[in-house]
């Protein structure tokens, strides 16, 4: 059964810094690509930042000078380093795999960027 786990987010002040945790289990993780998404109220959920299982790295423009994705083989976890956040960061970021074309979501950790 595949499960993943995000953790890391919260309530932060603009400018502010927050690391997301996605704890993957039930795959093969260093052979997936994984993905953070986010949604805000009302809005589609889009793609943030992408990291291949070779380590090759993709990065929407509105966060690419900001937000940082790696990943750890060896604790089966991915992360979304997030530094200088704006309100219009804020949202639901989900984590997502994609293992024989099937597409799995974590249940999403909120990230609140306020003064």
């Amino acid at each position: 059964q595949v499960q993943l786990v995000e953790s890391g987010g919260g309530l932060v002040q603009p400018g502010g810094s927050l690391r997301l945790s996605c704890a993957a289990s039930g795959i093969i993780f260093s052979s997936n690509g994984m993905g953070w998404y986010r949604q805000a109220p009302g809005k589609e959920r889009e793609l943030v930042a992408f990291i291949s299982s070779g380590g090759s790295i993709n990065v929407v423009d509105s966060v690419k000078d900001r937000f940082t994705i790696s990943r750890d083989n060896r604790k089966n976890t991915v992360y979304l380093q997030m530094n200088s956040l704006k309100p219009e960061d804020s949202g639901v970021y989900y984590c997502h795999a994609r293992p024989l074309w099937t597409d799995y979501w974590g249940q999403g950790t909120q990230v609140t960027v306020s003064s």
